[in-house]
């Protein structure tokens, strides 16, 4: 089934060749009331024909007065990208965090893209934190370390508190939490910057350093530009040109097996090209083998068995004692990894997810058949319906008034992996915990496995909708609103509902440990550790 959506979703990417003129007029054009009222219209119709927990968190009524009420502010005609500004905050309400709206975007000639290729904007490589109400800089992937640690008073002379609140309101968590809220706008800052104010070639941030005020310019600058200007000095201070070495062959062939395990490695531990980090970490903390410590920081990048069937092969033979497992910032991916890690996080026979309430008998035609969809995609659509449709009416039943699906693979009961941890566990937890890994960390927290430390995650204790997604775009402002299919849940549940996985132990970040290179949470587990060992 994998293998047939992604088909899909290849034939949409090779399909999708609009106007790119038509396009750029269409989103940046005054848009008229009667157009864009019937934009929210058809919105929330999608919503209520395809989510099937529309009504979890928010009642009936209250949407609908939001949605109305939002048809009533439109007074004027409004470009597109204003027009997601006053939508965002409405969708939001739902309180279903996979239920997102990306803003419009200008699309850009095929000459345009090659030219942008070879240039990077500074802005995005900076890192940003929402710590003690204000915003701050995390890191810094260019050359000017002295940015990290600075507070950030203004972006284009716009207050950078105001940008942060406003940029809150156009998102949501699962349910009533709010620590995803501080979390992931500090994550996806320079995104929702970008959503706000579309493409920039430069723009000017106010930095606060102590009690000292300076700011600084940051470009769309050519990638290679410093190894351009290197390569002219070169030319024109060296007297010859040095030939390259002329290797030997058992050099060659080190060099070319030094590669393979480079990529193999690369593969293995999910590598991330931009921020030169795996996504997947395994090490032990300590001069023994008595604590290991696994980071994972998605469950969506690569292949993965390997890593953690090695992993807890050497946690096993080394004997180790304690496992932490972090799951911060990790906001999510697929079922079957955080499925196929929990095998090795305990000892007794377990169900992954229970079955997934749905709207439709065909979920998956629902997912690729949209608006959004690509003729060409349609057409092979009819041609496979047959036997799409065969399979999902195969794997969904009407219960009770309402439709779900089972998954085959996660509802089963199964054993755990005979290489499971059987000591003592802790969970690194905060806001950013999302989706798959609030899911991962149901299961933990439901058979009292481990001892989570951080704050409250931002995915909820009861489940999300998420498994497949729909991509629809809103006719007249070509706003698209993506939005999950499934009710994926643990058969494990709390109340009140609306909440994420609460930590046993709460501590959260402060700037002074921040600015000291001071891991807090991480060091509270140490010094448990070593109280008890």
């Amino acid at each position: 089934m994998n293998k047939v959506f992604l088909s899909f979703l290849l034939l949409f990417l090779l399909g999708s060749c609009k106007s790119v003129k038509k396009h750029n007029e269409q989103i940046t054009k005054l848009h008229s009331v009667a157009d864009l009222q019937e934009d929210i219209d058809k919105l929330y119709s999608q919503l209520k024909k395809h989510h099937p927990k529309l009504y979890q968190y928010t009642s009936k009524e209250i949407l609908d007065f939001k949605f109305d009420s939002l048809k009533t502010s439109i007074s004027q005609p409004l470009d597109s990208r204003t027009f997601y500004k006053k939508l965002a905050p409405v969708v939001a309400e739902v309180k279903q965090g996979h239920v997102s709206v990306g803003s419009v975007s200008k699309w850009f000639t095929k000459k345009e893209r090659k030219a942008l290729k070879k240039k990077k904007f500074e802005f995005y490589d900076l890192d940003f934190e929402y710590l003690e109400g204000k915003l701050w800089v995390k890191a810094y992937r260019g050359k000017d370390s002295t940015l990290v640690g600075n507070e950030i008073v203004s972006i284009n002379d716009e207050p950078a508190l105001k940008l942060v609140e406003t940029y809150k309101t156009r998102f949501a968590s699962d349910g009533h939490n709010k620590t995803l809220h501080d979390r992931f706008v500090s994550k996806g800052f320079s995104v929702f910057y970008y959503k706000d104010k579309g493409y920039l070639d430069s723009l000017k941030i106010l930095f606060k350093s102590k009690d000292t005020l300076f700011s600084k310019m940051f470009r769309r600058v050519e990638k290679d530009e410093n190894k351009k200007g290197n390569k002219k000095l070169a030319d024109t201070t060296s007297v010859e040109k040095t030939k390259p070495k002329k290797l030997t062959k058992e050099e060659k062939q080190a060099i070319k097996l030094a590669n393979k395990k480079r990529k193999k490695n690369n593969r293995k531990y999910g590598y991330l090209g931009k921020r030169k980090q795996y996504t997947r970490n395994f090490s032990f903390i300590g001069k023994d083998s008595t604590i290991a410590y696994m980071k994972i920081r998605s469950f969506s990048n690569g292949p993965y068995k390997k890593f953690y069937k090695e992993s807890f092969a050497k946690i096993k033979s080394s004997k180790t004692k304690y496992f932490i497992l972090d799951l911060r910032d990790n906001g999510g991916g697929r079922i079957s990894e955080i499925d196929y890690l929990y095998s090795y996080l305990t000892d007794k026979d377990y169900q992954f997810i229970t079955e997934s309430e749905v709207k439709s008998r065909t979920p998956f035609l629902k997912s690729f058949m949209s608006n959004t969809t690509p003729n060409s995609v349609k057409v092979a659509g009819a041609l496979l319906f047959p036997i799409v449709a065969t399979h999902n009416l195969l794997k969904t039943r009407k219960r009770d008034g309402k439709i779900y699906y089972k998954f085959s693979k996660h509802a089963k009961v199964k054993e755990p992996n005979t290489l499971n941890f059987k000591g003592k566990m802790y969970v690194l937890i905060n806001g950013n915990s999302f989706s798959a890994s609030s899911l991962l960390s149901t299961h933990l927290k439901a058979k009292n496995r481990a001892t989570f430390v951080g704050e409250e995650t931002g995915g909820a204790y009861n489940g999300t909708v998420a498994g497949i997604y729909k991509l629809y775009e809103l006719p007249t402002s070509k706003v698209k609103v993506r939005m999950g299919l499934m009710q994926i849940e643990a058969p494990q549940k709390q109340i009140p509902d609306g909440f994420g996985i609460k930590p046993d132990v709460e501590i959260l970040p402060n700037l002074k440990d921040r600015k000291s290179n001071i891991d807090t949470e991480l060091e509270w587990i140490l010094n448990d550790i070593h109280k008890h060992h």
